[in-house]
């Protein structure tokens, strides 16, 4: 039930992070606060296609 998802910064919308997540415990769009090196900050990255 892992699938394999991708992080874009809500701000630039450059895609930083790949990780994994159970569908059935987060089956909507996964919100998380990381860094962002583009923009040099922490920043809202949200799950993208």
């Amino acid at each position: 039930m892992r699938v394999n998802i991708t992080l874009a910064c809500t701000e630039c919308r450059n895609r930083n992070y790949a990780l994994t997540k159970n569908k059935r415990k987060h089956p909507d769009r996964m919100e998380l606060r990381k860094y962002c090196p583009r923009c040099n900050a922490h920043t809202v990255h949200r799950e993208t296609k």
